[in-house]
């Protein structure tokens, strides 16, 4: 598991989402978008592994969640400063 750290918006120059615009966004994704995202909002930053590990779902499946989430620009995400070589997501609300 991760260390539970909150990315600041205003460090990253992304504007933060009322409640109302998250929830509209997320509402029109798939189950697996959605559990992806709770998993964030317990828990982030993670890496692909770990959102697989803690979801209980396929990483095909967490990866096409990701994706739908990245199109909603509802996650974002950053190189992780343990291993640079892995991405690591949270979500911008």
């Amino acid at each position: 598991m991760s260390m539970s750290t909150t990315e600041d918006p205003s460090l990253t120059g992304e504007e933060t989402l009322s409640e109302d615009e998250y929830r509209d966004r997320l509402r029109e994704l798939p189950p697996s978008a959605k559990l992806v995202a709770k998993v964030l909002e317990t828990d982030s930053p993670l890496s692909q592994g770990q959102l697989a590990e803690e979801s209980l779902l396929p990483d095909r499946t967490v990866r096409y969640a990701l994706n739908r989430l990245e199109d909603v620009d509802l996650i974002g995400s950053r190189y992780s400063f343990r291993d640079a070589r892995k991405q690591v997501y949270y979500l911008k609300h």
